[in-house]
């Protein structure tokens, strides 16, 4: 058992990610520091994203073109399996991601 203070977590590298759990082998539950954007890219399953410090904007690409969904702390961002998107933190943001193991 343990407690988890975000704001107490900061990486040395954009994206650095502290691993909380595997559930079953197949999925992980993580948090990430960053303060650089991402890459666009298309998880093999499905991503649960949640902004718990700081503001991210998330950008995802629909059939209709690009979006750019606003996030601040305590919102979710929930990719589906072939969702194309990518995070831009607004400075620092710390953000718990659960998603497939492995996945991008």
């Amino acid at each position: 058992m343990r407690k988890i203070s975000p704001r107490d977590f900061t990486g040395t590298r954009a994206w650095e990610a502290m691993g909380i759990e595997r559930i079953e082998g197949a999925t992980t539950v993580r948090l990430h520091w960053t303060d650089q954007p991402y890459k666009w890219h298309v998880n093999d399953g499905p991503e649960v994203f949640v902004v718990l410090d700081g503001r991210v904007e998330m950008h995802a690409r629909t059939a209709e073109g690009e979006v750019v969904h606003q996030l601040g702390v305590g919102d979710v961002f929930h990719a589906a399996d072939g969702d194309e998107h990518v995070a831009h933190p607004v400075g620092a943001a710390r953000v718990l991601v659960i998603e497939r193991e492995g996945s991008v």
